[in-house]
């Protein structure tokens, strides 16, 4: 229970109640800052917050504000002629046509996507291939071009050999890329083409192969969630409450959050939202209210998305109380 000993927190009487709030972007000001400079085509702004921010520190989240932002795909391409040779105005490139692909798909399931719109989506994913691919071949050491490459390759089903050798390669500069092993998790989950025993073990084999106290744990929750959700209302309880779903939550959660090692840095906040929702449908409340108190009411989008899309902190907050918090 280090963790909790080092906030100063107690697993005895919890009083008082933080308000909940939405936290976006781990709750980090530069990316509100990068994000408003891409919206206003300031390109020497975002270059100067991106560079500040080496690779695997930090750097895939402010990527995301940018390739989220409307626009970007049209002031970037001044940005391209005028840098032949620079690397990171071809990964913003990438990322930008990457998240812009996944926007003209939509979130919608597969039978409802039109021809046209797939044929618009995979034309943004094949340029933002080719982006990401100039910008490892300028900058081998970085991650976050492959890291890209992970998720264009799964909207164009390159097919898991080569999904695989992606995400190895993003592994290799970054043995602890907790973004490239989520991304490997829905690679390998039933829904894009692997198996619910294939993602189990790639989520313990991942966690439990990391040194104590690393934010990878989060994977076997995320794997049960995962599951859960592909089962029909009845069965999803039921398998949530199984004794070895507990267990492995146990064993997973000892390994990270719990471990003396354990840090608030990166993606630590959605690593504890996760150990709450799942703990919290498994049905173990004192472990659930356990992560609630450590993130004092700061509410990531993942994992709360999967119970209320419109509003995850109207679902934690409701899971909370139901906790006894």
């Amino acid at each position: 229970m280090a963790l909790l000993r080092d906030w100063g927190l107690t697993l005895g009487k919890w009083t008082g109640r933080p308000a909940v709030r939405l936290v976006k972007d781990s709750g980090d000001p530069d990316a509100s800052r990068v994000r408003e400079a891409a919206r206003a085509g300031d390109w020497t702004t975002v270059r100067k917050v991106l560079e500040a921010h080496p690779e695997s520190e930090g750097r895939t989240e402010l990527l995301w504000a940018v390739g989220d932002t409307p626009g970007v795909e049209r002031w970037i391409t001044p940005v391209l002629e005028a840098e032949p040779e620079a690397a990171l105005p071809r990964l913003v490139a990438g990322i930008r046509h990457l998240s812009w692909g996944w926007e003209a798909r939509t979130a919608a399931r597969a039978k409802d996507v039109s021809r046209e719109q797939f044929e618009v989506f995979h034309s943004r994913l094949r340029t933002a291939e080719e982006w990401l691919y100039e910008a490892a071949e300028r900058e081998p050491l970085w991650t976050s071009p492959w890291y890209g490459l992970q998720i264009t390759g799964r909207g164009l089903e390159v097919g898991q050999v080569t999904a695989r050798r992606r995400f190895e390669a993003t592994v290799r500069r970054d043995p602890q890329h907790l973004e490239a092993h989520q991304q490997q998790l829905q690679q390998v989950c039933d829904k894009w083409g692997g198996s619910h025993e294939e993602m189990h073990a790639f989520a313990r084999a991942s966690a439990f192969g990391a040194p104590g106290g690393t934010h990878l744990g989060q994977l076997v929750a995320a794997a049960h969630l995962e599951e859960w959700l592909s089962l029909d209302p009845g069965a999803d309880a039921a398998y949530m409450r199984l004794a070895e779903v507990t267990k492995s939550l146990r064993e997973a959660a000892e390994h990270s959050y719990r471990h003396p090692d354990f840090v608030r840095r990166g993606g630590w906040l959605q690593v504890l939202n996760t150990f709450a929702m799942a703990f919290s449908l498994a049905g173990d409340q004192e472990a659930a209210r356990e992560c609630f108190r450590a993130t004092e009411g700061q509410v990531t989008e993942f994992p709360w998305y999967y119970l209320d899309g419109s509003d995850p902190a109207a679902a934690y907050r409701k899971r909370r109380s139901s906790a006894g918090r």
